[in-house]
């Protein structure tokens, strides 16, 4: 395998890994909190080497578990009090477990390979050159085998309980009536996270996870409302995000997990845009058709108020109907036309009038608008 394709491998790894969690934190609304975990993991990274003084010891992905957890568990009990805000608490707890692990850092390991400008940034580039030996055999990247295992758990994890975590993500309630324990599933979710950022740190480091981990799910979520396709666009775009984010690198010689975060943020935008339901293109033209519909149920409610009345003649006269309307000109024939060609409208000796078709629609959507209202009072 050439070292292009192993940072590939590992990227689409890495964003994989991280959207089957994210899908779940995103629609927690706790998207946040991965930020703070990202963080704040770096503080059990090195807690846990001062006690196995090794860096490759698994036991550092406990310890940054075990302080993931942590971060969350502070931040509920901050936020239970109702004296702050969650955001408000994340705010305080992440940067002093973050501050610790850096006061730790340059205090009694100064000598100590580990380098906070890397877990924030990291360095996709160099992740070929750490190197799996086995019985001799070069048999590829650490980095492949270790995101390769957190990959697979996360997949287990997601498809053992995907009835628990999404009956805790949406009703938290019900779940506890059925019999789940949703502190426990919310914590397994969080635990989750934290050993798979730092999976990711060494290679990706912190500000790539977050994108991976953020950037895919919301961008999944623009397109549908459904929880498998939501997961399965998650991974598909963070891979697409990791594939294009490395090109963009090697063709402008810049910063590959910049690159890759940057490629996240603009397909972010793009589906942002033109998403067929919650685009804001789309949202923009609904709008415009709503608008255009309620201007001409408007005109129609009022002919057919004013219709063979006494006042007609003034009320829906072709040349003083916008005094009514209070529509300037070129709004007021725009929609005329429009009614026109639907043959809703005609124009009789300078009045507008109603054709059957015209009366009807009248009076249906009449029907439709006031039920409408009357079961919203209801309710």
């Amino acid at each position: 395998m050439g070292a292009a394709f192993e940072i590939q491998l590992i990227a689409i790894l890495v964003a994989v890994a991280c959207s089957l969690p994210g899908v779940f934190l995103v629609l927690r609304i706790m998207a946040m909190m991965t930020d703070a975990i990202t963080h704040t993991i770096l503080l059990g990274i090195v807690l846990a080497f001062f006690i196995v003084h090794d860096l490759s010891s698994p036991l550092l992905i406990v310890g940054a578990a075990l302080i993931g957890v942590l971060t969350v568990f502070l931040t509920e009990v901050l936020n239970s009090t109702k004296l702050v805000s969650e955001d408000s608490a994340i705010g305080i707890v992440f940067p002093f477990l973050f501050s610790i692990a850096i006061i730790i850092i340059s205090k009694y390991a100064g000598s100590v390979h580990l380098d906070t400008d890397s877990v924030l940034l990291g360095e996709l580039a160099f992740a070929p050159f750490n190197r799996m030996i086995l019985f001799g055999l070069d048999i590829g990247p650490k980095a492949i085998y270790s995101m390769g295992v957190i990959l697979i758990i996360n997949l287990i994890f997601v498809i053992i309980l995907f009835k628990e975590l999404k009956i805790v993500t949406f009703d938290p309630a019900l779940a506890a009536v059925l019999g789940f324990s949703p502190v426990l599933i919310h914590y397994g979710l969080m635990t989750i996270v934290s050993v798979t950022a730092v999976g990711a740190f060494e290679s990706v480091g912190s500000i790539l996870v977050i994108a991976f981990m953020i950037g895919p799910p919301i961008t999944a979520y623009l397109i549908t409302d459904e929880l498998k396709r939501m997961i399965i666009y998650s991974s598909l775009i963070g891979a697409i995000n990791a594939i294009v984010g490395y090109q963009f690198a090697a063709s402008f010689d810049v910063s590959i997990a910049g690159s890759m975060a940057l490629m996240t943020g603009v397909i972010f935008l793009i589906v942002f845009m033109i998403a067929p339901e919650r685009g804001l293109f789309t949202i923009i033209t609904r709008r415009k058709k709503q608008k255009l519909l309620f201007a001409e149920n408007t005109m129609l409610f009022h002919l057919h108020n004013h219709e063979n009345d006494s006042d007609e003649e003034v009320e829906c006269g072709f040349d003083s109907i916008h005094k009514h309307l209070h529509w300037n000109a070129q709004f007021l024939t725009s929609i005329i036309n429009k009614l026109k060609k639907d043959k809703k409208i005609f124009v009789e000796n300078n009045i507008i009038k109603l054709t059957e078709y015209g009366r009807e629609y009248a009076i249906e959507s009449y029907k439709e608008i006031t039920l409408g209202f009357n079961l919203n009072k209801e309710i």
